[in-house]
């Protein structure tokens, strides 16, 4: 089945988290009795439909070759955004309804809900990911000391989901990120030692739309902005993300997921980016549902 047939509109977000949301009818009653293995057919209860993110995420695109993959022919996903997912999902949870959802980690829903990752036998979404820090070419010779940091810029989970987390209890990002680096000098010091002061110099930093980026590219731009440089923060989908990377009109981004989220872009515009390094390991995507769905643990459930 194609990726236009499996994943539908953004209106149908609206509709889904306003059912999720429905209250104490007899028809709710029997989708939780459904999620929690009173009844085995989680798919009725869901309407045969998994909540999905933006459509141009390769997320998505792994989403709907994972339905293929695993034969789930009676199940769509619905594109939206990562809002749009979080809210149809907190709708879900106070009730103790059923859901599923894409899933990538870190995140703070992770610390806000109890949730399990589906097994994916099949490693439809691999195993574990990694994320790059991609550059356009010629941002070594043009900007080196911020080439420098981003090539030494490592952190890990715990890191970026205390940010994250941080925003969603209502921090503002910036306040959010300067707290972390405030709290953490001594990674920051392991990028920028050495690094000589920049006098304004512009930087234009792009990321897509997902809590963890917003996270790492306010922290980097306060980083940045410590040294001289002059930080413009875009937010874009994937798609043109990748796009101003390699054309030149963005210079950096530290939201590439790799091998497999954005393999699509990565291929598409080789020879285009610069690969500068990875800045965090043992990253995850696939799909998840709360752990009061204790009958469904495998995407393998699904056909049932």
């Amino acid at each position: 089945m194609t990726l236009y047939k499996k994943i539908t509109g953004l209106g149908i977000v609206t509709l889904l988290a306003l059912g999720l949301a429905a209250c104490g009818s007899e028809e709710t009653k029997n989708n939780h009795a459904e999620a929690t293995g009173t009844n085995t057919s989680v798919g009725k209860s869901l309407d045969h439909t998994i909540v999905g993110i933006d459509p141009g995420s390769g997320h998505m695109e792994a989403t709907a070759k994972a339905l293929d993959e695993y034969e789930l022919t009676d199940w769509n996903v619905i594109s939206g955004s990562g809002a749009s997912m979080t809210a149809a999902l907190k709708r879900a949870y106070d009730k103790e309804e059923p859901i599923i959802i894409t899933a990538w980690s870190p995140h703070w829903k992770f610390s806000t809900f109890d949730l399990k990752y589906l097994d994916d036998p099949k490693l439809i979404y691999g195993d574990s990911e990694e994320i790059h820090s991609v550059g356009r070419l010629g941002l070594k010779e043009d900007l080196p000391e911020a080439y420098a940091i981003f090539q030494r810029f490592k952190w890990n989970i715990d890191d970026m989901s205390e940010i994250m987390v941080a925003i969603e209890d209502g921090t503002e990002p910036e306040v959010a990120a300067q707290n972390w680096i405030d709290n953490n000098q001594d990674k920051v010091a392991e990028w920028t030692d050495g690094i000589s002061n920049v006098d304004g110099d512009q930087i234009k930093l792009v990321y897509a739309p997902w809590d963890s980026e917003l996270a790492s590219h306010n922290m980097m731009k306060l980083v940045l902005e410590d040294i001289g440089y002059n930080v413009t923060l875009s937010v874009v989908e994937p798609g043109p993300m990748f796009s101003a990377i390699a054309d030149g009109s963005a210079d950096a981004t530290f939201a590439a997921w790799l091998p497999i989220t954005h393999k699509t872009y990565v291929d598409k515009f080789e020879g285009k980016l610069d690969d500068i390094a990875v800045n965090m390991v043992d990253v995850k995507q696939g799909l998840a549902v709360p752990t009061y769905m204790k009958d469904v643990n495998s995407i393998e459930d699904l056909k049932n």
